[in-house]
């Protein structure tokens, strides 16, 4: 069992890198203590909106031949009052801050536009990078974003299209950017990752490792890209941490984020090529 969250799994990836962090958003009362636990444990600072309820719970069952199938939990409904509070926490906190990460779903009654309120709420310093699908990422480059992290199925969710070539991976990825991104960083899972601003594309290979489970690999390759950007890196350099991340996430047993040491030593055998 693992208490964590796509955003809750970014600010653990961004604090094992040896980053400063600080994880916000909705929690709820009867359950969230758990995910307080986890955040101490690992010296991450939050500051959380409370509600009534209970966490939604997630099950992810993973058969001999290592399919995996998900059932996920609906999650109690948010009064407005609550996304008030939470835009105010992200102005605040995004002042303070070189990067702001939004990512994951929203809680039952919150309409996907709320996404472009948040990025509307991030202090106009501070880099935007959003890991989210269809409508919620459609708002959220209404607003401008400076890196989003999809991957096939969610880039296929949010362009409305097959992606069944290089071509096509790249046109999808062509139209998150003329809708108001800078950067796409898109997975390709055990495959590895592509990123393109538009104008120049590189693809990374990942390692062909044993894969204990995928759950976080996604989270540890935007932490590891948030931490890149915020330090002004190449397209090629982002890129190749955040395949570093997410290969290391699915080698890591038990936990949803990676260790630096595998970081580093994923990171050492990498190479990036321009497609």
């Amino acid at each position: 069992m693992t208490f964590g969250g796509k955003g809750l799994n970014v600010a653990i990836g961004v604090k094992r890198l040896g980053e400063e962090t600080h994880a916000t958003g909705i929690m709820y009362n009867e359950n969230g203590y758990l995910f307080e636990n986890v955040l101490d444990k690992e010296s991450v600072p939050f500051t959380f909106v409370w509600n009534k309820g209970r966490a939604r719970e997630n099950y992810k069952f993973i058969d001999r031949r290592a399919m995996l199938t998900e059932v996920n939990d609906v999650g109690e409904e948010v009064a407005t009052e609550k996304t008030e509070e939470v835009l105010a926490l992200v102005r605040m906190l995004s002042a303070k801050s070189n990067v702001t990460v939004l990512s994951g779903g929203l809680p039952r009654g919150v309409d996907p536009s709320f996404y472009a309120e948040l990025v509307k709420a991030v202090d106009k310093n501070c880099l935007k990078v959003v890991d989210a699908s269809g409508a919620r990422m459609f708002a959220a480059l209404g607003e401008g974003v400076d890196l989003v992290k999809p991957n096939i199925d969610e880039l296929e969710d949010t362009i409305g299209k097959q992606v069944e070539s290089k071509e096509d991976m790249l046109a999808g990825c062509y139209e998150l950017i003329n809708r108001g991104a800078k950067r796409v960083l898109l997975s390709l899972g055990k495959r590895g990752a592509v990123i393109t601003d538009g104008i120049e594309n590189y693809f990374c290979k990942s390692l062909n490792v044993a894969m204990n489970s995928t759950v976080g690999a996604g989270d540890g390759m935007v932490a590891a890209a948030a931490v890149q950007l915020e330090k002004g890196a190449s397209l090629p350099e982002i890129l190749k941490a955040g395949v570093a991340a997410g290969t290391a996430t699915v080698m890591t047993v038990g936990q949803t984020s990676f260790t630096k040491e595998k970081y580093n030593e994923v990171l050492a055998t990498l190479q990036v090529k321009q497609i």
